[in-house]
C-alpha cells in the first residue's frame, strides 16, 4: 500500500505542477477566474479525489478564512467556490521559480511575516483585489497544520476584515493531508469534505472573534471526523 501511495503521490505530483504550467499559459489567454479554475478542475478529475460540500457558500461573501493542511486545497477550494479568489500567499512564494509566476500573474497578494510595513501593503492590496470583485482568501494559521489542530490564527485577515468591516465566510478542509501529502510522498484519492459554515460581518470592537472563529472551525472539523470515520 505504501508503494502505491508513494507512486501515485508522483504522478498527482506531476500532474499539478503541468496545471501549475497550465494556469501561467492560460492567464494571458482567459479572464480571471478561469485561467485558475479550468486548471483546477483538471487536477481535481485526473487525480480522482472527489468532494463533498456541506453547507452553502455566500454570494456576498468577501472573505474566506480557510484551514491548512495539504498543497491540494488550493484547487479543492478553488473547484467548489464559484468566486474570483485573490489568495494570501507568504512573500517568498513570489520569488520561487515557476510557482511564483503562478501566484504572481493572477495578482495573489504577498504578505511578509513580522512586518509592519507589509500588513499596510494587505491592507492596500486587499483593498484593490475587493475592488476588482475579488474575495480575500487566506490560510490565517499562516502554515500546514499536521496533526488535526488548527494553529493559531494570524492577525492579518482580522486587521484586513476589521478595516472595511467584510463579511467573513470560514471554511473548514477536513483531513485533507490524508489525501495528498508532499512531505509523506503520500496520495490516495478519497471523498474530501468542505464545510461552508456560516458568514459574518467582522465586528472591529470584538477583539476575539478572529479566535472565536478558530475555536468554532475546530469543532466543526473535530464533530466531522467523529461523525466520518472515512475521513480520518
Amino acid at each position: 500500500m505504501k508503494i502505491l501511495a508513494h507512486i501515485n503521490w508522483a504522478i498527482a505530483t506531476a500532474i499539478i505542477f503541468l496545471n501549475l504550467a497550465l494556469s501561467i499559459v492560460l492567464y494571458p489567454i482567459l479572464r480571471r477566474p478561469y485561467s485558475r479554475k479550468i486548471p483546477a478542475w483538471i487536477i481535481r478529475i485526473t487525480t480522482f479525489f472527489r468532494v463533498t460540500v456541506k453547507g452553502d457558500e455566500d454570494p456576498a461573501a468577501q472573505m474566506f478564512l480557510i484551514n491548512h493542511q495539504s498543497d491540494l486545497d488550493i484547487a479543492i477550494m478553488e473547484t467548489v467556490s464559484k468566486k474570483d479568489l485573490a489568495w494570501v500567499a507568504k512573500k517568498e512564494l513570489f520569488y520561487v521559480p515557476f510557482f511564483g509566476l503562478a501566484v504572481s500573474m493572477p495578482e495573489d497578494i504577498p504578505i511578509e511575516r513580522q512586518s509592519k510595513a507589509s500588513l499596510v501593503r494587505l491592507i492596500k492590496d486587499a483593498k484593490d483585489r475587493l475592488n476588482k470583485g475579488r474575495v480575500i482568501t487566506i490560510f490565517p494559521e499562516g502554515t500546514r497544520s499536521r496533526n488535526g489542530r488548527m494553529l493559531p490564527f494570524k492577525s492579518g485577515a482580522k486587521v484586513v476584515a476589521d478595516k472595511y468591516q467584510l463579511r467573513v465566510q470560514p471554511v473548514v478542509l477536513i483531513a485533507t493531508a490524508e489525501c495528498y501529502d508532499i512531505k509523506r510522498f503520500y496520495y490516495m484519492p478519497k471523498d474530501i469534505t468542505v464545510v461552508f459554515m456560516d458568514s459574518f460581518v467582522a465586528d472591529k470592537n470584538d477583539e476575539n472573534w478572529l479566535n472565536n472563529v478558530r475555536e468554532k472551525m475546530q469543532k466543526v472539523y473535530d464533530d466531522e471526523l467523529a461523525n466520518n470515520s472515512g475521513d480520518r
